[in-house]
C-alpha cells in the first residue's frame, strides 16, 4: 500500500490562509459522505477536514442513537486504535524527560513476560516485538463480557512464547501496546490517561475521555450487523479491554486538532514527530512502513500519516498529508461496512486530486476454495462448524446465522468471489480477504481469519458491504 516518504522539506510549507471548502466541494463532501452511510448501512458519521493547517470543515451525519438529543459534531465517538499514536507520542516525551529510551529493553519495565530482555520499547510501538495481538479478531469474544486489567492481558497474551524473534517480522499487536501503556506509567509515576491530559490533551484544547466511560445518554451508540441483516446496537466490551492500546473517545474536530499539532510540529519536538513517522525497519531491513502507532508511505509523492480504529460498534480513519498541511478524519458509529475509508478516501481524492493505481491481487487457491465454501454454507443455512474455531462457534449464534441467511440467501450466485490484497499474519491466524460481486453490481467483503495451514479452521468470517 505504501511506498517511500516524501522529501522532509514538505513538511514545513505553511500557507498564509487557510483556504475554505467551496459551496461547490461541501455538496460534494455531503454527496461522499451520504452515500458512504446508504451503501453500507453504518448509522451516522462524524467528519472533520484540515486544510492549511486550519479546521475547515466539521459535520456530523445521520443518526447517531438514543443517547444523543440531535445529531452534534461535538459528539465523541470511541477513537479506539487510533489512540496508539497518543501512547506513543507519551513514551518519546518521556524519553525527552530523560526518564526511558526508546531503546530501553522492557526488562527494565515490565520484566514478567516472554523475550523481556530481548524486546525494546521501540519494538513494542512499532509491532515488531512478536507479542501476540490479545484481539486480532473484528468482534468481541466471549472473554470480553467482563473486566480485565492490564497485567490479566498480558498474564494470558504477554507470557506466551512469541510470534516470531524481536525485529524480524512486523505483526500488528494491541497487547504490545499494553505492555507500552504500563511503561508509560512506572516512568511518569501517573495513570496513562492523566498523563495524556496533562501532556497532550488539555494543551492543545482537545476534550477526550476513557473510551469505557463513552456510553449511554450523551454518546453515540455503537453498532453491529451479521451480513447484510439488520443493524443492532452493539453491547460495549467490559471495561479495560482496549486501554493503551485504543483508551480514548473525542470528537472528530478535536482528533482534527492533534493532525494540527502534527503538521505544525507542537506539543513534541519536531524530532519526536519524525521520529514517529518513521517505519522502523525489520533486521532485515525491510520496511513494513509503520512507524510509532501510526502506519507511514506515500500518495502521488505526499508523505502520508494514517491509522484506523475499531471498537465494539465503531471505526474510524485518521488520514493525515503533513507536507499538503491537510487530514480529514472519519468517525462512525458501526463496526461494519468500511464507511469511514469511504469518507476519508473521496474527501481526500476530492480536495487532493490523483490517479490512483490499485495493487493486483494475490491468491491462495486452497484457502480461497475453503472461504468460498464456507461462504456458500452461510448463505445456504448449512454451516459446517467443524471448519470454525472454538471462538468462531461462539460468534455464529443462531441468530448471527438466521440473519446471514437471511440476508445472502436471496442474492442467489455472486459473479465473483476474489481474493483481495496479500494474506497477512495477526494474532497468530492469517487474514485474508474476499471481493464479492453480484450481477446488479452489488459489491460484498469477507474478512476472514484463519488457523495457518492449507485446512486451518476460521477463527472469523464477516461478510459486510463494501463501497
Amino acid at each position: 500500500m505504501f511506498r517511500p516518504a516524501l522529501a522532509a522539506a514538505l513538511l514545513f510549507a505553511t500557507p498564509a490562509a487557510a483556504q475554505q471548502l467551496t459551496a461547490d466541494e461541501t455538496a460534494k463532501v455531503d454527496t461522499i459522505v451520504g452515500d458512504a452511510l446508504k451503501s453500507s448501512g453504518v448509522p451516522s458519521a462524524s467528519v472533520a477536514i484540515v486544510r492549511d493547517g486550519k479546521i475547515v470543515f466539521a459535520k456530523a451525519y445521520g443518526d447517531q442513537g438514543p443517547g444523543m438529543k440531535a445529531t452534534s459534531p461535538a459528539a465523541k465517538y470511541q477513537i479506539a486504535s487510533i489512540s496508539k499514536q497518543f501512547t506513543a507520542a507519551a513514551i518519546l516525551l518521556l524519553e525527552d524527560e530523560g526518564k526511558l529510551s526508546l531503546d530501553d529493553k522492557v526488562s527494565k519495565w515490565v520484566p514478567d513476560i516472554t523475550g523481556a530482555d530481548r524486546i525494546t520499547i521501540r519494538q513494542l510501538l512499532s509491532h515488531t516485538a512478536g507479542i501476540q495481538d490479545y484481539w486480532p479478531q473484528d468482534y468481541d469474544f466471549a472473554a470480553m463480557e467482563k473486566p480485565v486489567t492490564p497485567q490479566e492481558i498480558l498474564d494470558r497474551w504477554a507470557k506466551k512464547p512469541l510470534d516470531f524473534e524481536p525485529g524480524t517480522a512486523w505483526q500488528y499487536s494491541n497487547t504490545g501496546y499494553v505492555v507500552a501503556g504500563m511503561i508509560v506509567e512506572k516512568a511518569s509515576g501517573m495513570k496513562l490517561l492523566d498523563y495524556l491530559q496533562k501532556k497532550i490533551l488539555k494543551p492543545l484544547g482537545i476534550d477526550a475521555m476513557d473510551q469505557d466511560y463513552a456510553i449511554g445518554t450523551g454518546f453515540p451508540q455503537g453498532n453491529h450487523r451479521f451480513a447484510l441483516g439488520p443493524v443492532r446496537a452493539a453491547r460495549p466490551a467490559a471495561h479495560g479491554w482496549l486501554w493503551a492500546a485504543g483508551e480514548l473517545a473525542m470528537s472528530a474536530t478535536d482528533l482534527a486538532k492533534w493532525d494540527i499539532a502534527r503538521i505544525d510540529r507542537k506539543i513534541l519536538s519536531p524530532e519526536d514527530w519524525e521520529t514517529q513517522e518513521t517505519s522502523v525497519l525489520l533486521n532485515n531491513g525491510s520496511d513494513p512502513h509503520y512507524g510509532l502507532g501510526v502506519s507511514v508511505g506515500e500518495r502521488a509523492g505526499d508523505k502520508i500519516v494514517e491509522h484506523g480504529g475499531e471498537a465494539v460498534g465503531f471505526l474510524s480513519d485518521n488520514f493525515v498529508m503533513p507536507g499538503r498541511r491537510f487530514a480529514v478524519v472519519a468517525l462512525v458509529n458501526a463496526d461494519f461496512g468500511g464507511a469511514q475509508d469511504a469518507i476519508t478516501g473521496g474527501i481526500t481524492d476530492l480536495l487532493n486530486p490523483v490517479v490512483q493505481i490499485p495493487p493486483p491481487p494475490s491468491l491462495d487457491s486452497a484457502r480461497d476454495y475453503l472461504a468460498r465454501q464456507v461462504f456458500d454454507q452461510l448463505r445456504g443455512g448449512g454451516l459446517d462448524r467443524s471448519k470454525l474455531t472454538d471462538d468462531a462457534n461462539y460468534y455464529f449464534t443462531p441468530q448471527a446465522t438466521a440473519d446471514y441467511q437471511s440476508s445472502l440467501g436471496p442474492l442467489g450466485d455472486p459473479v465473483s468471489f476474489a481474493a483481495r490484497g496479500k494474506p497477512r499474519l495477526r494474532g497468530g491466524f492469517v487474514n485474508r480477504n474476499y471481493d464479492i460481486t453480484y450481477a446488479d453490481g452489488r459489491k460484498l467483503i469477507a474478512i476472514t481469519y484463519a488457523e495457518p495451514g492449507a485446512s486451518g479452521r476460521f477463527e472469523q468470517f464477516l461478510i459486510q458491504p463494501r463501497d
